[in-house]
């Protein structure tokens, strides 16, 4: 059995070592929130698959190597006559990156539920999806409503990660496809900012929108705090935990290393504050890494961050 089935565009992504109007070099490597998460659950030792369209070009090529290489699933993805995404990291000033995506037409943008059929008639143990992949367009957007309301008429646990992208639709646009949505997910999650997006319109303080998803039925509201750690409400009350102190050195990824996370603790039958514990660790190897998923520990690394900085594993 699969335990975490996510799907939705995987991309190239081009980090730039310096302004690409100067001949930055950029290196190659492959980005996307569900495929990051996928990644990173396979490290975990879990059964990981991931769901997409890629074109049938060299950077599809990448995609699916980069994803087979890392232990994931990838028997129903599909390629199609259309570009690969791209997706352009470049650093400007200090720690201020520049994002440009190149994903209009893109074969990633056109996933529709038939995609995803053969997949979830699996059962996997849990199916994941994220709001990049609801604002791709309408029929991304019909695949997670469907994905999502088959998993949960099946039985099967949901995970959604609001995961708001400014460039791709705005907050109104957001809110109107996404709350429908909440009445097939267990388990939400959402940045402190992002909690408005899903709760009802009437409620306007974080307790209210906690309660107002509760009380629709998601099982847990997972609330990222950033560098102040996070905290799951349920029915029993709240649990929080502060973020693990690392240096950092790039924050692309980090939510979707929180994910992974926070969803193999899930898997691993752990109580909620395991489940953050391991959450918030998966959160700072991102963060302490280069790239979207390159950094994201095996379970057999887990305890490294315990070790005191400048020290040498013999």
């Amino acid at each position: 059995m699969t335990d975490v089935l996510t799907f939705g565009e995987a991309m190239v992504s081009l980090r730039a070592d310096g302004p690409i109007g100067t001949n930055g070099t950029l290196r190659p490597s492959v980005a996307g929130a569900e495929a990051n998460v996928s990644i990173g659950l396979a490290r975990l030792g879990h059964r990981a698959r991931w769901v997409g369209l890629t074109g049938k070009d060299a950077f599809g090529d990448l995609v699916l190597r980069t994803l087979r290489a890392e232990g994931v699933d990838i028997g129903h993805a599909r390629r199609v006559g259309h570009p690969t995404g791209i997706v352009v990291f470049e650093p400007r000033i200090s720690e201020l990156v520049r994002v440009d995506y190149h994903r209009r037409g893109s074969a990633g943008s056109r996933l529709a539920p038939e995609d995803l059929g053969d997949a979830l008639a699996a059962l996997p143990r849990v199916v994941h999806a994220t709001g990049v992949t609801a604002a791709l367009g309408p029929a991304p957007l019909e695949a997670v409503r469907f994905a999502l309301r088959t998993a949960s008429e099946a039985g099967v646990a949901t995970c959604f990660d609001v995961n708001h992208r400014m460039k791709l639709w705005s907050r109104d646009q957001a809110a109107d496809a996404l709350r429908p949505l909440v009445r097939h997910v267990d388990v939400l999650v959402a940045s402190d900012d992002e909690l408005a997006l899903a709760a009802p319109a009437g409620a306007r303080t974080e307790a209210d929108r906690v309660a107002a998803l509760l009380a629709a039925g998601v099982r847990e509201v997972v609330v990222k705090r950033g560098a102040d750690g996070a905290e799951v409400f349920d029915s029993t009350g709240s649990t929080a935990r502060p973020a693990v102190r690392v240096a950092v050195r790039d924050t692309v990824g980090a939510g979707d290393a929180f994910v992974a996370g926070y969803l193999s603790g899930l898997l691993d039958g752990e109580p909620v504050a395991g489940r953050l514990d391991r959450a918030v660790t998966t959160g700072a190897f991102a963060v302490a890494s280069l790239g979207d998923w390159e950094g994201l520990p095996g379970r057999e690394e887990l305890d490294l961050l315990r070790i005191a900085p400048g020290n040498v594993l013999r």
